[in-house]
């Protein structure tokens, strides 16, 4: 299957060809397009639109303040906890406003915003950001299964001196 989205990929253009492959079209083919082209570009090619919030005719697409990595959880049904907090993350990352909801959005943000920098071509980019995603899938579900310590729990001994 085709999949088709706006051209200059980053966060959740990204992200989403991760999950797609990973959960609903192992073979899917990713079509990039600047942005004014693209519900003509998928209808000539047969191609799903995604991610491009300012076109309310694309389905998968930003909803309020979730990302389009969230709505195609949402439209697939998935329940997994380790792919919704990687959702909560890929929102820190890409929606202006909703850093707040997983603090290392901040830090996938600069990883995407440093891909783009380098001017490699967007089925590149997903080449080289995939690894990204399935270490950050590991580390969402390393998160969900260990006991972490809160800091205001620990004994005052540790925290006054290295």
């Amino acid at each position: 299957m085709k999949w088709i989205t706006r051209s200059n990929v980053k966060v959740d253009r990204v992200a989403c060809p991760w999950l797609i492959r990973r959960l609903v079209d192992p073979a899917a083919e990713f079509l990039f397009v600047p942005e004014e082209r693209l519900l003509d570009a998928a209808r000539e090619c047969r191609a799903t639109p995604f991610d491009a919030p300012r076109l309310p005719a694309v389905e998968l697409n930003h909803r309020g303040a979730r990302c389009t990595f969230e709505a195609i959880l949402d439209d697939f049904g998935v329940s997994d906890p380790v792919l919704r907090r990687l959702g909560r993350i890929v929102r820190a990352a890409d929606v202006t406003g909703q850093e707040r909801v997983a603090a290392e959005g901040l830090g996938l943000r600069a990883i995407a915003e440093g891909f783009a920098m380098t001017g490699i071509a967007d089925g590149e980019r997903l080449t080289r950001q995939f690894p990204v995603y399935d270490a950050l899938y590991a580390y969402c579900g390393q998160r969900r299964a260990a006991q972490f310590v809160v800091l205001r729990d620990w004994p005052s001994s540790l925290l006054t001196s290295w």
